[in-house]
């Protein structure tokens, strides 16, 4: 992107923002080195708003959530970016896709914007590319990002290590059940809300928030910040305020207690950890001579004559 590009950026276009984006995006060598000029024009700009990342089965109500939540952001004064991470499906690029049209408010909103991730099959997988897409909407001015999952498989913790603060949307249930929840989840959660709790399941909703309340206190939570579970509906926007208010103080005490810089500076040393894998995967991918001796040591490793790990050092070696 050329200077005026960049400029329009950072003076929050929405049309330079999705050029940006799509460049990003790109698989192309060309586009690659363009890409990583731009995002290192715009890195002094990024690092200002909070990083929620936001988790949910289908069916909780995320979109509604999010829609709900967006808007009451919005009316306090700040400008929201809508990510989605969604590896599982090659085809749609994201179950934002199909939310989007369901949060009709917020997407028609001038102070924000909704961008689905590519699907994988880029080096670093869909979490590089939504990182990227992060560090754009930072530039171009959007104070609070929101980062969704589908809430299945492995995509929570890809959005947890690139996230600020954690928040798990689960359902009203029936008590002892905790829904299947993989313990992991709840333990990567800095906060849990239980949505739909309205009408004949709010009761429902508050017994299902002690459980998990209590559930929360006996796996423990090393630091500072002591997870906390709270209820709302975000077909009736109640509750929206105080979860807003929770993000608040989180962010004030960790800020205070250094803890926020502690938390983006061990994501920073992961994602370079990560993308170093990615390309000397890349580069063993792409080399044709180092290729077929991989074949041959492959080969030998099936037959049994020669170890794993004597394969793996050679192929190492030939880069």
């Amino acid at each position: 992107m050329s200077g005026p590009q960049i400029d329009a950026l950072l003076a929050g276009q929405r049309r330079a923002l999705a050029k940006a984006i799509t460049l990003v995006e790109s698989t192309r060598d060309a586009d690659r080195d363009a890409a990583q000029t731009l995002l290192q024009s715009a890195l002094p700009h990024t690092g200002r708003s909070i990083r929620i990342g936001i988790s949910g089965s289908p069916g909780v109500g995320k979109s509604t959530f999010i829609e709900a939540f967006g808007q009451h952001v919005i009316a306090q004064g700040h400008k929201v970016a809508v990510l989605a991470v969604d590896p599982s499906s090659p085809v749609s690029g994201g179950s934002i896709l199909g939310d989007k049209t369901r949060m009709e408010e917020l997407s028609r909103h001038p102070d924000a914007f909704i961008r689905p991730s590519p699907s994988a099959g880029a080096l670093g997988g869909v979490a590089q590319k939504t990182r990227e897409t992060k560090l754009l909407c930072e530039a171009a001015g959007y104070d609070v990002i929101l980062v969704e999952t589908v809430g299945v498989g492995q995509s929570e913790y890809e959005v947890a290590g690139m996230v600020d603060f954690f928040l798990v949307l689960l359902l009203p249930t029936a008590g002892d059940e905790l829904q299947g929840i993989k313990k992991g989840i709840i333990e990567l959660a800095d906060a849990v809300v239980i949505n739909k709790a309205d009408g004949e399941l709010l009761r429902q909703a508050e017994r299902t928030r002690g459980h998990y309340q209590a559930a929360l206190e006996l796996l423990g939570r090393r630091g500072a910040w002591t997870p906390r579970v709270l209820t709302c509906s975000a077909l009736e926007q109640s509750g929206i305020d105080t979860i807003w208010e929770l993000l608040q103080s989180f962010r004030d005490q960790a800020q205070a207690s250094g803890a926020f810089e502690d938390r983006r500076t061990r994501q920073r040393l992961q994602w370079l950890e990560q993308l170093t894998l990615g390309l000397i995967q890349e580069r063993l991918t792409r080399n044709e001579q180092l290729n077929r001796r991989r074949a041959e040591l492959e080969a030998r490793v099936r037959e049994g004559t020669m170890t794993p790990f004597a394969a793996a050092s050679e192929i190492v070696g030939l880069l």
